[in-house]
């Protein structure tokens, strides 16, 4: 996912409908996720979401569109040192 068109290059929207759908756009790249936290990466940072039965629902590569279900607890955007802590984190749990 590493296309984004030229008019959507510098958008980016978080829309969030009662905890349970989570529309997001400005999406550059997906780094990891799984049923409880999506990593990516957007025009304005890395994104963490976390929450519980996440599950992707749309994926636009080319508009940088994403939709993502399930109960979402927290979004934070991530500072790069932070980013490469939780790349290192996963890569231990998946090699334990």
């Amino acid at each position: 996912m590493d296309k984004i068109d030229g008019n959507s290059a510098y958008n980016h929207t978080i829309t969030l409908v009662e905890r349970k759908s989570l529309m997001t756009s400005g999406v550059k790249k997906i780094e990891n996720f799984d049923d409880t936290q999506f990593l990516m990466d957007t025009v304005m940072g890395f994104l963490l979401v976390k929450g519980e039965g996440l599950e992707l629902v749309k994926l636009d590569t080319i508009q940088g569109n994403v939709s993502i279900k399930g109960l979402i607890k927290s979004m934070s955007y991530l500072d790069e040192d932070v980013k490469k802590e939780k790349e290192s984190s996963l890569f231990n749990r998946l090699f334990r």
